[in-house]
């Protein structure tokens, strides 16, 4: 009987190992849908990394928000930016440091005060064959610009007078007036290149009575190392591998951006391997990722300001004094560390420390409760008021406001809380149906002219940003000039200038400037995410 237990241990021991070693070599059924995936097909042929990783197979990112559009002139949200940028490629692009390099553009310059010039790529093709040209950029930066598109982007080129075709590779930009930041404006997704061909079906479908962008969002059509495959709304964009882009091809062979609103449900997907990627990953969640086995936490520092806005074209919120008094009750230090774990860095105004023309001489609001009482009782609400304050369905910012709730019962304001589905979270706000709200603003181009001019004139009230329907004539007039100015150094008094103007106006309590966190499987190699949040998945491997 002895031999025969040990013979019996020793078959048990051996066919586990079997299994074991199965199951190793399958795919990862979690996140490999296609047949090949996860084969070593594509490392064999050599277009994997060097040494460690398979390359292949298919990425699963857990995102918070569905995009809003497919179209880069349809909306100004960054799920969507997220997913365009892989679809399409813009003149110019921003490395880690926020720095300008080439893309569809070899080089660019000034040839005179009101005139930029680019030098196009030659030999680049769309998805769909079409190809990529001077007339091309006049087609798209014009129906970013027209009227009739009306998209929330435009003011990105609203100082371009004219685009005009040097030849079939240069292209000349003629603005109002100099405009040294058109560089990074063109580098902004909102410049991105759309297929000429699907343009015009789209033009086509307007005149038929659709709604623009109706055709680029069934078949968005760029120059960029991944292709559309599908869009389900409210549940997944599924891309592929561009096996033709015309530079380095990406490694994976697709890329799922999953629609998982809630925080704890994208932390669940991630540890049973159903999701690689939880974008975001909460704060509160970063311990739980850094003790588990196989995931790791990815921060990022961010051009970002999380902030609390008021809608100021409605009582009691036209009134400075009571914003003054809501921005000096909160203890934002209290939902800093509270809520954000300490993630993030504590907002003085609207712009953060990467971003040209942030100040660090300024002087925020003082949290004081007592200031706060008597800028109430000045106002004629010493006994309060009630109010709302809406929120997407994200757990920090939900958490944010039911603590901004918390607080403001102390000083007499009764305030409800409520939760908006992403995409008619933005076009309520954008409508000017709300009271107070919770948003972040994330200064894309790296330039103090887009984190405040978008956010902040009165001609931009609405969709492309300014959701607090700011109107000021003599801000209107600093954000006009600093866009004008091309001297840097008078540039940034200009917007020091502003923004102590904003400290004083308050239209948002500023709260933070984000730390962006992800969670991330030990089986993704190759990942960055830029300062503008923007995830970069050209060099991404999946290892098995």
């Amino acid at each position: 009987m002895k031999i025969s237990k040990k013979l019996l241990l020793l078959m048990m021991v051996a066919l586990t190992a079997l299994v074991l070693a199965a199951c190793a070599s399958e795919p990862d059924e979690s996140g490999d849908t296609s047949d090949d995936a996860g084969s070593g097909d594509t490392a064999d042929s050599g277009e994997g990394t060097e040494g460690e990783g398979s390359g292949g197979g298919d990425l699963v990112i857990a995102n918070t928000s569905d995009v809003v559009s497919l179209d880069p002139a349809g909306s100004n949200d960054v799920p969507s930016s997220d997913v365009q940028s892989n679809i399409y490629e813009t003149l110019v692009k921003q490395n880690m440091d926020m720095e300008l390099e080439p893309e569809l553009a070899t080089e660019w310059e000034a040839v005179e005060d009101n005139v930029w010039e680019f030098t196009l790529r030659e030999g680049i093709t769309f998805h769909d064959g079409s190809e990529f040209n001077a007339e091309v950029v006049k087609m798209n930066i014009e129906r970013v610009m027209d009227e009739e598109v009306a998209s929330p982007r435009a003011f990105l080129y609203s100082m371009i007078t004219e685009i005009e075709v040097v030849d079939d590779y240069t292209v000349r930009f003629h603005t109002e007036y100099p405009f040294s930041p058109l560089p990074a404006h063109l580098a902004h997704s909102g410049g991105s290149m759309v297929s000429p061909e699907v343009i015009e079906a789209d033009y086509a479908a307007m005149e038929e009575g659709e709604a623009p962008g109706s055709v680029i969002n069934e078949n968005p059509v760029g120059t960029g190392y991944f292709k559309f495959e599908s869009w389900t709304l409210g549940q997944e964009v599924v891309l592929t591998n561009n096996e033709d882009y015309w530079g380095e091809p990406a490694k994976l062979n697709s890329v799922t951006f999953k629609v998982v609103p809630e925080d704890l449900t994208r932390l669940a997907e991630l540890e049973t391997g159903d999701s690689h990627i939880s974008n975001p990953l909460s704060p509160a969640d970063v311990a739980q990722i850094e003790q588990t086995d196989g995931l790791s936490v990815m921060r990022q520092n961010s051009v970002s300001t999380n902030y609390i806005g008021f809608n100021m074209s409605k009582e009691p919120f036209d009134d400075e004094r009571v914003r003054q008094a809501i921005s000096m009750a909160i203890d934002k230090e209290q939902i800093i560390e509270g809520i954000y774990n300490g993630v993030g860095i504590p907002a003085k105004g609207p712009l953060a420390p990467p971003v040209f023309g942030y100040d660090e001489s300024l002087e925020p609001l003082p949290y004081d409760r007592e200031r706060a009482q008597e800028l109430l009782a000045e106002a004629g609400y010493e006994d309060g008021f009630s109010t709302t304050i809406w929120t997407n369905d994200n757990r920090q910012r939900i958490d944010a406001a039911t603590n901004v709730q918390s607080q403001l019962s102390e000083i007499g304001i009764d305030v409800e809380v409520e939760i908006l589905e992403w995409g008619a979270y933005l076009e309520q706000t954008a409508n000017g149906e709300h009271d107070m709200f919770i948003l972040g603003w994330s200064t894309a181009t790296g330039d103090a002219d887009y984190g405040l001019y978008a956010l902040f004139h009165s001609s931009m009230v609405g969709n492309p940003g300014n959701r607090t329907f700011t109107e000021n004539e003599e801000l209107d007039a600093l954000l006009d000039e600093g866009r004008r100015e091309s001297d840097p150094e008078a540039r940034l008094e200009i917007y020091s200038e502003a923004q102590e103007m904003l400290i004083d106006m308050a239209p948002w309590i500023y709260l933070l400037h984000s730390e962006y966190l992800l969670g991330v499987s030990d089986q993704v190699q190759g990942l960055q995410q830029y300062p503008t949040q923007i995830l970069d998945l050209q060099n991404v491997t999946l290892e098995e």
